[in-house]
C-alpha cells in the first residue's frame, strides 16, 4: 500500500500516518493534511469522547469539598494525532 501519493494542492510527495486508527495524509513539501471520506467524522467522535467530561462531573460537591475543576489542563484531541 506504499504507492506514491502526489499532493492535490502543491503535487508534492504525500505520506501516510495511521494515528489510533485513522490514515491521515500529509504533504512533505506544503504539509497540508488530507482526510479520506468518513475519517473527519471519525476524529470528531473521537474528540467529542476524549473531551467529554468524566462521570460524575458536575455533581454537586459535599459541602466543604474541594471545589477545584480539573478540567482546565485537558487539550484537544488533535495534539494526539500530529505529535510525533
Amino acid at each position: 500500500m506504499n504507492q506514491f501519493m502526489q499532493c492535490p494542492k502543491c503535487h508534492g510527495a504525500m505520506r501516510t500516518y495511521d494515528r489510533h486508527g485513522i490514515h491521515i495524509e500529509q504533504c512533505d513539501s506544503c504539509r497540508g493534511i488530507f482526510l479520506d471520506y468518513g475519517e473527519l467524522e471519525a476524529l470528531t467522535r473521537m474528540e467529542t469522547q476524549h473531551m467529554a467530561p468524566p462521570p460524575g462531573y458536575g455533581a454537586t460537591p459535599a459541602w466543604g469539598a474541594h471545589h477545584g475543576h480539573g478540567h482546565h489542563g485537558r487539550r484537544g484531541f488533535g495534539h494526539m494525532l500530529f505529535s510525533s
